[in-house]
């Protein structure tokens, strides 16, 4: 018998559309939980609540921001990987996550 770990996902961005479609995204695929914040406060928070195995860091986020979160996920969870997310449709996020995975055998 075969067990599939689902991946969890947490998307960060700026912008209430890009963040509701990247996360819509992630689900549609059954191995993957895909959950979203606005906020730096919010992504904490919920970084704190579920295991995630990937950050994306979505378009807005200051760079001040950035290396708040990114200093935090990793103090927090040094296992997880942290990606920035460039956009450009379904077939980049898909092969982004992806590559994240296999390159820290996670697949």
């Amino acid at each position: 018998m075969l067990f599939i770990i689902m991946k969890n996902i947490l998307y960060i961005g700026r912008h209430p559309e890009i963040l509701e479609t990247v996360v819509r995204l992630i689900n549609n695929n059954e191995d993957w939980f895909g959950a979203g914040a606005e906020t730096d406060e919010t992504a904490m928070e919920l970084f704190q609540s579920i295991n995630f195995h990937i950050v994306l860091l979505g378009c807005g986020i200051e760079p001040e921001s950035e290396e708040k979160l990114r200093t935090f996920f990793a103090t927090t969870n040094p296992n997880c990987r942290i990606v920035q997310h460039y956009g450009g449709g379904s077939g980049l996020l898909k092969n982004e996550i992806l590559s994240a995975l296999e390159n820290h055998n996670m697949v």
